[in-house]
């Protein structure tokens, strides 16, 4: 009889590929997509981020684009909520509400749907990982911008050698921690 795993036993390191010198050299780039193409590493990582996103009670899950969205959009079926998408400008259809915010070397800029979020609604906000934090955080204030209270974020994976996790004024957890 073969044996099985359960999704607790499943290491989910196993299943990021670490890819050298992407986009640029001297960059490690962690690499999801053979998590995705794992359907039990990846049904795990939804159910671990699912126990520690209900706990935050949100209303609905925020997803910054673009792997954000394959973190946020199955989380939010798992957990029977609405996904509202943070995009790069001009991506989205109707009136849509925007932050410019700062990076490294210039600025760029976050949008989202006007009527997206209501006042007072509570909107934890994934992505698949969390480097510098310029973005999540930048994520953050557009959704409370919009009225939405954020009681946390998450991540796959956090690049804890970044310092990311130092911008956010929220809970931050990530289910992969890196330090190099």
């Amino acid at each position: 009889m073969p044996e099985t795993t359960t999704q607790d036993e499943i290491d989910l390191r196993e299943h990021i590929r670490g890819i050298p010198d992407f986009p640029k050299p001297g960059i490690l780039f962690y690499d999801i997509s053979t998590l995705l193409r794992h359907g039990p590493a990846w049904r795990a990582a939804m159910a671990r981020l699912a126990a520690v996103v209900r706990g935050h009670k949100p209303d609905l899950l925020a997803g910054i684009e673009s792997r954000g969205f394959l973190v946020a959009a199955p989380l939010a079926l798992e957990l029977g909520l609405g996904f509202v998408m943070l995009r790069k400008p001009r991506k989205l259809p109707g009136a849509t509400v925007g932050l410019d915010y700062a990076l490294e070397y210039g600025t760029d800029r976050i949008e989202m749907q006007a009527d997206a979020v209501q006042p007072g609604q509570r909107v934890v906000l994934l992505d698949d990982l969390l480097a510098t934090g310029g973005t999540m955080s930048a994520g953050i204030a557009l959704l409370r911008q919009a009225g939405a209270e954020v009681p946390a974020a998450a991540a796959l994976i956090e690049l804890t050698f970044l310092g990311g996790r130092q911008r956010l004024d929220v809970p931050f957890e990530a289910l992969l921690r890196y330090d190099s």
